[in-house]
């Protein structure tokens, strides 16, 4: 107990003593988003077709280093487009990790897949690169006639992993990325919560050979709603783009649509506020990298496991989590927080816990049973 409220103390010292509720994460407008929202408005331009929709996508593009970027109206539908055109077909299997936001699964199932189950890293939270090597091992091989990854098991295909940023913590995505083109499998990065995040210089979602970001209204930055997908390939870049405006085939008058198509592109209004947000991500990244230190050096002192990420990343500091000594210790601490003005949260329920999963494949999931029994996010938010 003594612990908690020495953190409790610490956060009213960061955020402000006199404020009676203190979130984990909520959004602030720095910039020229009043200003853009408005020309936006102005000029009648509100919908997907609008100058801001493309000055956005050409800052996430600049800021990640992917060739092309597309804009989409959130994280979710940015990774369904992705896993699809990776050509995950319906009943084929996708390798994930069980330790993450129930979106990461519930897109590859919106795509036809069926989430596999990885273990995870206790350092990163990520996707563990040997869990990985170790379930294709001794659970796939390679059909000679289809040169594809098969499950031997389910007969299936397995046609893609989704590791996923935890916390905007950059996972082992490189060996992550090895491991696959081992066995022939394509890699989409779930960077939703890692703008701003890189391992060994390079940035997040850059490793696959897709990846998406979220700008959901708890991210470093937001567009209230919306999602991006980024890639270096021209031509699955362009069809994102194609099959997100519902697949229309460009004509002055003639409504013709070559496929079926989703109405997922981001509008107008979404995207000035993004525009906006991006002029001022660079403040608003190390008024984060401060609260992290701040938060690492109390830890340090206290003897409470603060998760850093790994010394070859370079984190955005999203969220920052602590790992406690057991189940009844975080509940403790869960309880005391929140009793006292401090949004704190659990790191999520383990997604083959979900009735809607509970019979997926999956490899026994220590790391990821120990981290959810312990990791508590505490206020990660701009002050």
């Amino acid at each position: 107990m003594d612990a908690s409220k020495d953190i409790v103390r610490l956060i009213r010292e960061l955020y402000g003593q006199n404020k009676a509720f203190i979130p984990l994460h909520a959004p602030v407008f720095l910039g020229n988003e009043k200003k853009y929202l408005k020309e936006c408005i102005d000029s009648t331009f509100v919908s997907y077709v609008g100058k801001y929709v493309t000055q956005f996508e050409d800052q996430i593009a600049k800021f990640t280093g992917a060739k092309y970027a597309v804009a989409m109206v959130n994280g979710t539908t940015a990774l369904q487009v992705a896993l699809q055109l990776a050509g995950v077909k319906r009943g084929d299997e996708v390798v994930t990790q069980a330790l993450t936001f129930v979106a990461s699964a519930n897109a590859i199932t919106h795509a036809g897949g069926i989430p596999v189950f990885v273990d995870v890293e206790e350092d990163t939270l990520g996707m563990s690169p040997d869990a990985l090597r170790t379930w294709l091992e001794s659970n796939s091989e390679m059909d000679r006639k289809t040169k594809r990854c098969m499950n031997k098991n389910t007969g299936k295909v397995i046609s893609a992993i989704v590791p996923m940023h935890t916390f905007g913590h950059p996972c082992r995505i490189e060996e992550i990325v090895k491991v696959a083109a081992e066995f022939g499998i394509l890699v989409v990065e779930d960077a939703a919560e890692s703008l701003g995040s890189y391992y060994k210089g390079k940035h997040t979602g850059t490793f696959g050979l897709l990846g998406i970001i979220s700008f959901n209204g708890n991210k470093t930055i937001t567009t209230g709603g919306g999602g991006m997908l980024i890639t270096d390939n021209e031509q699955m870049a362009i069809r994102a783009k194609h099959i997100t405006t519902t697949a229309k085939v460009p004509h002055p008058w003639e409504f013709v649509h070559d496929e079926i198509g989703h109405n997922f592109r981001m509008t107008n209004v979404n995207a000035a506020i993004g525009v906006g947000q991006m002029e001022k991500i660079d403040v608003y990244l190390e008024n984060k990298r401060e609260t992290a230190e701040a938060y690492a050096t109390f830890c340090q002192e206290q003897g409470i496991d603060f998760v850093p990420g790994l010394t070859e990343s370079k984190t955005n500091n999203w969220l920052n989590a602590i790992i406690l000594e057991d189940r009844s210790m975080r509940d403790d601490f869960l309880t005391y927080t929140n009793g006292h003005g401090v949004m704190t949260r659990p790191i999520w329920n383990l997604i083959n816990k979900l009735e809607m999963y509970k019979n997926c494949q999956h490899d026994g999931l220590k790391n990821s049973q120990w981290l959810e029994d312990r990791v508590v996010n505490i206020p990660s938010g701009f002050r």
